[in-house]
């Protein structure tokens, strides 16, 4: 069971002194980078997820993810939401996400809405890249990847199609909402991120607090009726911009070409 929000605020008070003197104010700059393989043989599909950016203006911070992913060069990008708290930020943001060398395809987060943004502008700014902004959108990618993007509890995404099929939505608990039923067989993989991983993880507990819409999905892998979950901590913070065993993450999956679907 975790902690109500008043007792985590209460014992954070306790606990920030102590995670100070350690490495919590180093971790929100500090990327760790994550590879996952599913299956054997060569890669035939190797791309990057990461989520959570909440950009308020700390330009280095993103200009050196943007870096990183170019410097891993996979075949595509994908971002599940909130990319910014408040709309004066989404220009900037997406100016320096237009630096990615490759397809960049996202989702909408809570922050995203939240902030009325005009959607537009991601709209545009994605499809420069080549990848697009989708929202209750199902794509087939060139390389033969289904990928869908789920922004609405009521979409029903579908699996019928593709070599690999990605299902992309910000909230991780959405995936226990989706009835078995309304797929004709789980998806391969399902991103999702909004947790934060918690930002704040004790040893042998995990997460203080996590948001709503999160189900017990902290961080890493699951199974779900959807499929196979991977939540991202993500790359920003909110409210305190502090992280404790809880390091900013890029992910990158690298699909084998004997993976064989369950």
């Amino acid at each position: 069971m975790k902690l109500n929000r008043r007792k985590f605020l209460l014992q954070g008070a306790v606990l920030t002194p102590g995670l100070i003197g350690l490495d919590a104010v180093a971790e929100p700059g500090w990327l760790s980078i994550q590879k996952h393989t599913l299956g054997k043989g060569p890669a035939v599909h190797r791309f990057v997820h990461f989520t959570d950016v909440h950009y308020k203006g700390d330009e280095s911070n993103l200009s050196s993810l943007v870096a990183e992913i170019n410097r891993i060069k996979p075949d595509f990008a994908l971002f599940t939401g909130d990319l910014i708290e408040r709309a004066r930020f989404a220009p900037r943001a997406l100016e320096l996400l237009s630096g990615l060398k490759m397809p960049l395809y996202g989702v909408p987060g809570n922050h995203d809405h939240w902030s009325r943004a005009d959607f537009g502008q991601f709209h545009q700014a994605f499809a420069a890249t080549g990848g697009a902004w989708m929202q209750d959108q199902e794509l087939l990618l060139p390389n033969g990847i289904h990928l869908s993007a789920m922004d609405r509890l009521n979409y029903r995404p579908s699996t019928s199609s593709g070599s690999f099929r990605i299902l992309m939505v910000h909230y991780p608990g959405w995936t226990d909402r989706i009835a078995p039923s309304a797929l004709s067989s789980p998806f391969d993989l399902v991103l999702a991120g909004h947790t934060h991983g918690g930002q704040v993880r004790l040893p042998f507990y995990g997460a203080l607090l996590t948001p709503f819409d999160s189900n017990g999905y902290e961080m890493g892998w699951y199974d779900t009726p959807a499929g196979r979950l991977y939540v991202n901590p993500g790359i920003g913070t909110i409210a305190l911009n502090l992280r404790f065993n809880c390091r900013p993450e890029l992910a990158v999956f690298e699909i084998g070409s004997d993976y064989q679907r369950v």
